[in-house]
Protein backbone atom coordinates (compact mmCIF):
# COMPACT_ATOMS: atom_id res chain seq x y z
CA UNK A 1 0.00 0.00 0.00
CA UNK A 2 1.61 3.50 -0.94
CA UNK A 3 1.85 5.68 2.23
CA UNK A 4 1.26 9.17 2.18
CA UNK A 5 4.44 10.50 3.93
CA UNK A 6 3.44 13.54 5.32
CA UNK A 7 -0.62 13.27 6.03
CA UNK A 8 -2.84 16.14 7.24
CA UNK A 9 -4.37 15.15 10.59
CA UNK A 10 -7.26 16.94 12.58
CA UNK A 11 -8.70 17.05 15.63
CA UNK A 12 -12.22 18.32 16.99
CA UNK A 13 -12.22 19.82 20.06
CA UNK A 14 -16.12 20.49 20.45
CA UNK A 15 -19.38 19.26 22.28
CA UNK A 16 -22.52 17.07 21.56
CA UNK A 17 -25.90 18.04 22.22
CA UNK A 18 -26.33 15.84 25.40
CA UNK A 19 -29.45 13.38 24.37
CA UNK A 20 -29.96 14.54 21.20
CA UNK A 21 -28.34 11.80 18.85
CA UNK A 22 -29.13 13.12 15.47
CA UNK A 23 -28.60 16.72 16.21
CA UNK A 24 -24.53 15.43 16.90
CA UNK A 25 -24.40 13.78 13.81
CA UNK A 26 -25.44 16.80 12.43
CA UNK A 27 -22.62 18.94 13.91
CA UNK A 28 -19.71 15.75 13.31
CA UNK A 29 -20.77 16.75 9.92
CA UNK A 30 -20.47 20.17 10.27
CA UNK A 31 -16.87 20.05 11.44
CA UNK A 32 -15.46 17.05 9.62
CA UNK A 33 -16.37 19.69 6.48
CA UNK A 34 -14.55 22.12 8.53
CA UNK A 35 -11.47 20.08 8.89
CA UNK A 36 -11.17 18.66 5.21
CA UNK A 37 -12.17 21.70 4.48
CA UNK A 38 -8.49 22.84 5.84
CA UNK A 39 -6.80 19.89 4.16
CA UNK A 40 -7.30 17.21 6.96
CA UNK A 41 -7.38 13.63 5.42
CA UNK A 42 -7.83 12.16 9.62
CA UNK A 43 -11.28 13.57 11.36
CA UNK A 44 -10.87 12.72 15.09
CA UNK A 45 -13.29 13.33 17.96
CA UNK A 46 -13.91 13.01 21.38
CA UNK A 47 -14.55 10.46 23.57
CA UNK A 48 -18.15 8.96 23.82
CA UNK A 49 -19.20 12.13 21.57
CA UNK A 50 -22.08 10.30 20.09
CA UNK A 51 -24.25 9.25 22.71
CA UNK A 52 -22.53 11.98 25.48
CA UNK A 53 -20.56 11.90 27.95
CA UNK A 54 -22.81 12.02 31.16
CA UNK A 55 -20.64 14.48 33.28
CA UNK A 56 -21.61 14.41 36.85
CA UNK A 57 -24.53 12.37 36.64
CA UNK A 58 -24.57 10.15 39.47
CA UNK A 59 -27.56 7.93 37.84
CA UNK A 60 -29.24 7.98 41.41
CA UNK A 61 -26.71 5.18 42.16
CA UNK A 62 -25.24 5.21 46.08
CA UNK A 63 -23.60 1.78 47.59
CA UNK A 64 -26.35 -0.49 47.85
CA UNK A 65 -28.91 1.52 46.56
CA UNK A 66 -30.42 2.62 43.08
CA UNK A 67 -32.63 5.46 42.89
CA UNK A 68 -35.93 5.40 40.16
CA UNK A 69 -34.73 8.53 39.14
CA UNK A 70 -31.57 7.30 38.40
CA UNK A 71 -32.84 4.32 36.09
CA UNK A 72 -34.80 6.67 34.14
CA UNK A 73 -31.78 9.09 33.66
CA UNK A 74 -29.71 5.31 32.52
CA UNK A 75 -33.22 4.67 29.88
CA UNK A 76 -32.80 8.06 28.47
CA UNK A 77 -29.41 7.40 28.23
CA UNK A 78 -29.22 3.76 26.59
CA UNK A 79 -32.15 5.40 23.88
CA UNK A 80 -29.60 7.90 22.51
CA UNK A 81 -26.88 4.97 22.31
CA UNK A 82 -25.98 3.70 18.64
CA UNK A 83 -26.19 0.13 17.22
CA UNK A 84 -22.94 -0.85 15.01
CA UNK A 85 -23.97 -1.20 12.74
CA UNK A 86 -26.87 0.79 12.78
CA UNK A 87 -28.36 4.18 11.18
CA UNK A 88 -25.83 6.24 13.39
CA UNK A 89 -23.21 4.11 11.64
CA UNK A 90 -24.41 4.63 8.38
CA UNK A 91 -24.46 8.26 8.76
CA UNK A 92 -20.98 8.55 9.89
CA UNK A 93 -20.05 6.58 6.76
CA UNK A 94 -22.03 9.11 4.53
CA UNK A 95 -20.11 11.57 6.39
CA UNK A 96 -16.77 9.99 5.41
CA UNK A 97 -17.72 9.87 2.09
CA UNK A 98 -19.08 13.17 1.46
CA UNK A 99 -15.68 14.68 2.77
CA UNK A 100 -13.00 11.98 1.62
CA UNK A 101 -11.80 11.41 5.18
CA UNK A 102 -10.91 9.03 7.50
CA UNK A 103 -13.33 9.46 10.22
CA UNK A 104 -13.24 8.70 13.77
CA UNK A 105 -15.00 9.14 16.36
CA UNK A 106 -16.02 8.04 20.09
CA UNK A 107 -19.34 6.89 20.77
CA UNK A 108 -21.89 5.04 23.23
CA UNK A 109 -22.60 1.51 21.91
CA UNK A 110 -25.40 -0.20 23.27
CA UNK A 111 -25.87 -4.23 22.38
CA UNK A 112 -28.57 -5.72 24.47
CA UNK A 113 -29.19 -4.05 27.87
CA UNK A 114 -25.34 -2.71 27.91
CA UNK A 115 -23.65 -0.05 26.69
CA UNK A 116 -19.95 0.28 26.00
CA UNK A 117 -17.37 3.75 25.70
CA UNK A 118 -16.77 2.60 21.98
CA UNK A 119 -14.05 3.93 18.95
CA UNK A 120 -15.48 4.13 15.81
CA UNK A 121 -13.59 3.97 12.60
CA UNK A 122 -14.46 4.96 8.75
CA UNK A 123 -12.62 4.88 5.57
CA UNK A 124 -12.84 7.96 2.80
CA UNK A 125 -15.16 5.98 0.84
CA UNK A 126 -17.43 5.14 3.70
CA UNK A 127 -16.47 2.07 4.84
CA UNK A 128 -16.89 0.80 8.37
CA UNK A 129 -13.54 -0.23 9.43
CA UNK A 130 -14.03 -1.45 12.55
CA UNK A 131 -14.74 -0.23 16.50
CA UNK A 132 -12.48 -0.65 19.84
CA UNK A 133 -14.22 -1.22 23.04
CA UNK A 134 -13.11 0.82 25.72
CA UNK A 135 -11.51 -2.20 27.99
CA UNK A 136 -11.84 -0.58 31.26
CA UNK A 137 -14.10 2.34 32.35
CA UNK A 138 -12.78 4.64 34.97
CA UNK A 139 -14.25 5.12 38.24
CA UNK A 140 -18.35 5.62 38.12
CA UNK A 141 -18.31 4.88 34.34
CA UNK A 142 -17.85 1.04 35.34
CA UNK A 143 -21.68 1.92 36.33
CA UNK A 144 -22.54 2.79 33.01
CA UNK A 145 -20.40 1.04 30.38
CA UNK A 146 -19.19 -2.19 30.21
CA UNK A 147 -16.20 -3.63 29.48
CA UNK A 148 -14.78 -4.50 25.76
CA UNK A 149 -12.56 -7.60 25.47
CA UNK A 150 -9.28 -8.40 23.14
CA UNK A 151 -10.78 -8.67 19.99
CA UNK A 152 -11.20 -5.20 19.14
CA UNK A 153 -8.23 -3.39 19.62
CA UNK A 154 -6.89 -3.12 15.88
CA UNK A 155 -4.84 -1.01 14.26
CA UNK A 156 -5.58 -0.21 10.16
CA UNK A 157 -3.02 -0.43 7.39
CA UNK A 158 -3.97 2.09 6.00
CA UNK A 159 -2.10 5.07 3.22
CA UNK A 160 -1.80 7.91 5.98
CA UNK A 161 -0.08 5.42 8.41
CA UNK A 162 -1.11 2.46 11.09
CA UNK A 163 -3.76 4.22 13.53
CA UNK A 164 -5.37 2.73 16.29
CA UNK A 165 -7.12 4.05 19.36
CA UNK A 166 -6.83 3.76 22.98
CA UNK A 167 -9.29 6.05 24.96
CA UNK A 168 -8.34 8.24 28.04
CA UNK A 169 -7.03 6.48 30.74
CA UNK A 170 -6.69 3.22 29.06
CA UNK A 171 -3.60 5.47 28.25
CA UNK A 172 -2.73 4.78 31.45
CA UNK A 173 -1.91 1.09 31.39
CA UNK A 174 1.03 0.35 30.06
CA UNK A 175 0.70 -3.09 28.86
CA UNK A 176 -2.36 -2.17 26.25
CA UNK A 177 0.20 0.63 24.98
CA UNK A 178 2.33 -2.19 24.34
CA UNK A 179 -0.17 -3.93 22.67
CA UNK A 180 -0.18 -1.15 20.26
CA UNK A 181 3.31 -0.83 19.85
CA UNK A 182 3.98 -4.00 18.79
CA UNK A 183 1.14 -3.90 16.50
CA UNK A 184 3.36 -0.93 14.71
CA UNK A 185 0.72 1.69 15.53
CA UNK A 186 2.32 5.37 13.89
CA UNK A 187 -1.08 7.22 14.62
CA UNK A 188 -1.71 6.69 17.70
CA UNK A 189 -5.50 8.14 18.32
CA UNK A 190 -6.33 9.42 21.98
CA UNK A 191 -9.99 10.25 22.30
CA UNK A 192 -10.26 11.19 26.09
CA UNK A 193 -12.32 13.01 28.46
CA UNK A 194 -9.55 13.77 31.12
CA UNK A 195 -8.93 18.01 30.49
CA UNK A 196 -6.71 17.55 33.60
CA UNK A 197 -2.98 19.43 33.44
CA UNK A 198 -1.37 15.91 33.47
CA UNK A 199 -2.81 14.92 30.58
CA UNK A 200 -0.45 17.07 28.65
CA UNK A 201 2.58 15.27 29.91
CA UNK A 202 0.54 11.80 29.42
CA UNK A 203 0.50 11.96 25.82
CA UNK A 204 3.23 13.70 25.49
CA UNK A 205 5.16 11.04 26.86
CA UNK A 206 2.97 8.44 24.97
CA UNK A 207 4.58 9.72 22.00
CA UNK A 208 8.28 9.59 22.85
CA UNK A 209 7.34 6.04 24.38
CA UNK A 210 6.02 4.64 21.12
CA UNK A 211 8.21 6.95 18.54
CA UNK A 212 4.31 7.52 16.93
CA UNK A 213 1.75 10.43 16.50
CA UNK A 214 -0.77 10.93 19.34
CA UNK A 215 -3.64 12.66 18.64
CA UNK A 216 -5.96 13.61 21.71
CA UNK A 217 -9.22 15.24 20.90
CA UNK A 218 -11.38 16.25 24.13
CA UNK A 219 -14.66 18.28 24.25
CA UNK A 220 -15.32 21.60 25.36
CA UNK A 221 -18.61 21.76 26.96
CA UNK A 222 -20.18 24.62 28.64
CA UNK A 223 -23.49 23.50 31.18
CA UNK A 224 -25.56 25.19 28.36
CA UNK A 225 -24.63 22.07 26.37
CA UNK A 226 -26.88 19.70 28.32
CA UNK A 227 -30.26 20.12 28.91
CA UNK A 228 -31.86 22.79 31.56
CA UNK A 229 -33.25 19.95 33.70
CA UNK A 230 -29.84 18.30 33.54
CA UNK A 231 -29.79 17.08 37.28
CA UNK A 232 -25.39 17.83 37.94
CA UNK A 233 -22.55 19.10 40.45
CA UNK A 234 -21.90 21.92 38.36
CA UNK A 235 -24.83 24.16 38.76
CA UNK A 236 -27.12 25.94 36.86
CA UNK A 237 -24.68 28.57 35.31
CA UNK A 238 -25.02 28.21 31.75
CA UNK A 239 -21.27 29.53 31.16
CA UNK A 240 -20.07 27.41 33.42
CA UNK A 241 -17.34 25.10 31.95
CA UNK A 242 -17.90 21.58 32.38
CA UNK A 243 -14.94 20.25 30.13
CA UNK A 244 -12.28 22.43 28.86
CA UNK A 245 -10.32 21.08 26.60
CA UNK A 246 -6.95 20.41 25.98
CA UNK A 247 -7.11 18.52 22.78
CA UNK A 248 -3.42 18.37 20.93
CA UNK A 249 -1.36 16.45 18.35
CA UNK A 250 1.89 15.64 19.35
CA UNK A 251 4.93 14.31 17.53
CA UNK A 252 6.98 10.97 17.97
CA UNK A 253 10.11 13.30 19.63
CA UNK A 254 7.29 15.04 22.08
CA UNK A 255 7.18 18.07 20.02
CA UNK A 256 3.52 19.49 20.96
CA UNK A 257 2.04 19.97 16.70
CA UNK A 258 -1.03 21.67 18.05
CA UNK A 259 -2.45 22.88 21.17
CA UNK A 260 -3.38 22.40 24.04
CA UNK A 261 -6.11 24.31 23.45
CA UNK A 262 -8.58 25.25 26.58
CA UNK A 263 -9.96 28.43 25.51
CA UNK A 264 -13.50 26.75 23.59
CA UNK A 265 -14.45 24.89 20.45
CA UNK A 266 -12.00 24.30 17.58
CA UNK A 267 -10.14 22.77 15.07
CA UNK A 268 -6.72 21.55 15.26
CA UNK A 269 -4.62 21.11 12.43
CA UNK A 270 -1.44 19.81 11.89
CA UNK A 271 0.94 18.21 8.71
CA UNK A 272 2.85 15.11 9.70
CA UNK A 273 6.35 13.96 8.57
CA UNK A 274 5.88 10.47 9.14
CA UNK A 275 9.90 9.76 8.57
CA UNK A 276 10.09 11.54 11.90
CA UNK A 277 9.05 7.85 13.28
CA UNK A 278 11.85 6.45 11.83
CA UNK A 279 13.86 9.02 13.00
CA UNK A 280 12.78 8.34 16.54
CA UNK A 281 13.28 4.90 16.30
CA UNK A 282 17.00 5.49 15.73
CA UNK A 283 17.74 5.64 19.74
CA UNK A 284 14.61 3.89 20.93
CA UNK A 285 12.17 0.76 19.49
CA UNK A 286 10.84 -0.10 22.85
CA UNK A 287 9.18 -3.37 21.06
CA UNK A 288 12.41 -3.81 18.82
CA UNK A 289 15.97 -3.14 20.17
CA UNK A 290 14.85 -1.24 23.26
CA UNK A 291 13.13 -4.12 24.56
CA UNK A 292 14.66 -7.66 26.81
CA UNK A 293 12.15 -10.19 25.58
CA UNK A 294 14.69 -12.30 27.79
CA UNK A 295 13.47 -10.76 30.85
CA UNK A 296 9.78 -9.47 29.62
CA UNK A 297 7.14 -10.93 27.70
CA UNK A 298 3.51 -10.02 27.46
CA UNK A 299 0.94 -12.27 26.39
CA UNK A 300 -1.82 -10.68 24.71
CA UNK A 301 -5.76 -12.42 24.52
CA UNK A 302 -7.21 -11.00 21.72
CA UNK A 303 -9.99 -13.36 21.20
CA UNK A 304 -13.50 -12.70 21.69
CA UNK A 305 -15.32 -13.33 25.09
CA UNK A 306 -18.63 -13.99 25.19
CA UNK A 307 -20.42 -15.50 28.29
CA UNK A 308 -22.38 -17.76 26.29
CA UNK A 309 -21.09 -19.85 23.46
CA UNK A 310 -23.26 -22.22 21.97
CA UNK A 311 -21.46 -25.35 20.48
CA UNK A 312 -23.32 -25.02 16.97
CA UNK A 313 -21.22 -21.33 16.39
CA UNK A 314 -18.30 -23.42 17.53
CA UNK A 315 -18.08 -25.93 14.36
CA UNK A 316 -19.52 -28.60 16.32
CA UNK A 317 -21.07 -31.81 14.92
CA UNK A 318 -24.79 -32.13 14.76
CA UNK A 319 -24.38 -35.18 17.15
CA UNK A 320 -22.26 -33.06 19.78
CA UNK A 321 -19.83 -35.63 19.69
CA UNK A 322 -17.08 -33.60 17.16
CA UNK A 323 -14.50 -31.50 19.05
CA UNK A 324 -15.52 -27.55 18.51
CA UNK A 325 -13.56 -25.74 15.72
CA UNK A 326 -10.74 -23.37 17.01
CA UNK A 327 -11.18 -19.98 17.28
CA UNK A 328 -9.66 -17.85 14.56
CA UNK A 329 -7.54 -15.53 16.13
CA UNK A 330 -7.38 -11.76 14.41
CA UNK A 331 -4.49 -10.52 12.85
CA UNK A 332 -2.70 -7.80 14.97
CA UNK A 333 -3.13 -5.40 12.06
CA UNK A 334 -6.25 -5.05 10.02
CA UNK A 335 -6.24 -4.13 6.45
CA UNK A 336 -8.95 -1.64 5.26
Amino acid sequence: METNTKPVVAVVQAAPTAFDTPRTLEKIDLKTREAAARGAQLVLFPEAFVGGYPRGLSFGATVGNRSSDGRDQYRLYWENAIEVPGDATSTLSEIAARHGVYLVTGGIEREGGTLYCTVLFFAPDGAYLGKHRKLMPTGSERLIWGFGDGSTMPVFDTPLGRMGAVVCWENYMPLMRAAHYAKGVQLYLAPTADGRDTWLATVRHIAVEGRCFVLSANQFARRSDYPSDYPNEFGDDPDKVMSRGGSCIISPLGDILAGPDYEGESVLVAQLDLGDIARGKFDFDVVGHYARPDVFTLLVNDAPASPVVFKTEMGAAADGNASPAPIQRKRSIEKE
